[in-house]
């Protein structure tokens, strides 16, 4: 991180943005109710045409309950720069999210109608979930701008977005997470070949 650390401080003022995406890995029985929270932000997204108001609220109560699931965090990873054009903020945006939706099971799912009433009470229950959040935002937030495989670092990492959103300093919101749905599950192994970069916390 050190290389990104000397390059976030070649820029001050306001036309510094941060670009950066957070992994959270969680494990445990009890985390699969975040899937109702995440696929909800989706679809509230998807309603609102990309509102940038509307994605930083659901952005928000995605990172208070993971804030309040951190009893079942067990790994993490960020990265993230710092550049002085938007648009080459929004290039960046761009790259970590194609990167993001082409991992293993991060597409959000939308009710097809096809569901039927029963099936939630045979599926399995997945023992591990992956949260990929990418921002861009304007000027500088140390908290976002360190090593946040850390416990105290990623809550405050998250309770950091949190505030841009308050601040009105959000330019890009984006959210992935694997597996996107209730049923599907992601094991060990397929961890290590999709997400190699995670972090023990």
């Amino acid at each position: 991180m050190s290389s990104w650390r000397e390059r976030l401080n070649q820029f001050t003022g306001k036309s510094r943005f941060i670009v950066c995406r957070i992994f959270i890995h969680l494990a445990g029985d009890e985390v699969a109710p975040l899937l109702g929270v995440l696929n909800q932000a989706g679809r509230t997204a998807i309603e609102s045409e990309g509102d940038l108001q509307t994605l930083g609220e659901g952005l928000v109560e995605v990172c208070q309950s993971l804030l309040q699931y951190q009893t079942y965090w067990r790994s993490a990873a960020n990265e993230g720069d710092a550049v002085r054009d938007e648009g080459e903020a929004g290039d960046y945006v761009n790259e970590l999210f194609t990167d993001s939706a082409q991992r293993y099971l991060s597409a959000p799912e939308l009710d097809s109608g096809t569901e039927s009433p029963t099936d939630s009470l045979t599926l399995p229950v997945t023992q591990n979930l992956i949260v990929m959040i990418t921002i861009a935002a304007e000027g500088e937030v140390p908290e976002l701008e360190t090593d946040l495989a850390d416990l105290q670092a990623l809550q405050a990492g998250l309770k950091a977005i949190i505030n841009l959103h308050y601040q009105e300093r959000l330019r890009a919101i984006q959210i992935h997470f694997s597996p996107s749905r209730l049923g599907d599950e992601l094991n060990s192994d397929q961890m290590l070949e999709f997400y190699p970069e995670l972090i023990p916390l």
